[in-house]
């Protein structure tokens, strides 16, 4: 695995793979950024808001839906303005939105951040196209590593300080989530499950925060292949390329200074190339 952009991140997240524009947009969540890297060049370019951004997705007709501190914004293009959909937590004082994702029919799901974490205080969200809002689950401390299976019969996320991934049943027509299992559980103090995504055979790829390592994941729940990253805390994969057989990962780079002296690259954003392709990001579709 190699440096694909060497930068100090506070908090590089949600890489998405825009496969028309060749370009990889993420978010750096506490530098409150949306990001644009464009591999062939090299370049990157943000756009600064006045709060957390913790995950987006691109709109079918063009822009953004983001998912910040303070609930759901549209941006109809790269320098456009806000436009605030609605805020399903405005009565959650602590919470902030992290990671998501749109099915196949253009929702965005997204799930949120419980920082105390003295009751599962997180949930996640469901945004259709013409703005409604459902809850598809409120008892979590973090939600993350959503993703679905590629016949979009399965949703899958964790949260992350319970070191699990669970799996729900997924009915793409009504956009509600049942029967959820716990997928996979992880051992304490050797990673917590964060970002994620899917390849075309159904293996889940998962960032192990503070694990330094991401996992493939075969249908079943069973670890296949663990690849080391040179960052400590890895935060979420994307596949992008050509092909989407460039695996691309974001990480951490607000660090302790002893983490940082062993992982000098923390921060910045990684890859390599795998032998499976990922599934094309399906677009919001409002």
């Amino acid at each position: 695995m190699q440096v694909a952009l060497k930068i100090k991140a506070k908090l590089g997240e949600c890489p998405r793979w825009h496969a028309q524009q060749k370009k990889l947009y993420w978010t750096d969540i506490n530098n409150f950024r949306l990001n644009c890297f464009e591999p062939e060049s090299g370049k990157n370019e943000f756009l600064q808001f006045d709060e957390e951004i913790g995950c987006f997705s691109f709109r079918r007709n063009g822009g953004f839906v983001l998912a910040m501190r303070s609930g759901f914004y549209l941006l109809d293009g790269w320098n456009a303005d806000l436009k605030k959909i609605c805020d399903p937590e405005a009565d959650l004082e602590k919470t902030r939105f992290n990671d998501g994702r749109c099915d196949a029919r253009g929702r965005f799901i997204a799930g949120s951040y419980y920082p105390p974490k003295d009751y599962d205080g997180a949930n996640l969200w469901s945004l259709g196209d013409n703005d409604e809002v459902i809850k598809l689950a409120d008892d979590l401390l973090t939600a993350n590593g959503t993703a679905f299976s590629p016949d979009n019969k399965f949703l899958y996320y964790s949260d992350t300080p319970k070191h699990r991934i669970y799996r729900c049943n997924y009915d793409i027509d009504t956009g509600r989530a049942s029967n959820r299992t716990v997928f996979c559980e992880f051992p304490h103090g050797q990673g917590r499950p964060d970002g994620a995504s899917v390849d075309v055979e159904g293996y889940y790829w998962a960032a192990l925060y503070e694990g330094a390592r991401i996992v493939r994941i075969d249908p079943q729940g069973k670890i296949v292949n663990e690849i080391p990253v040179p960052a400590r805390c890895p935060t979420m994969v994307a596949f992008g390329g050509e092909n989407l057989t460039t695996l691309y990962v974001t990480s951490v780079g607000d660090r302790p200074q002893d983490e940082l002296g062993q992982y000098p690259d923390s921060g910045s954003i990684f890859q390599m190339e795998v032998d499976v392709p990922g599934l094309e990001e399906y677009f919001f579709a409002h």
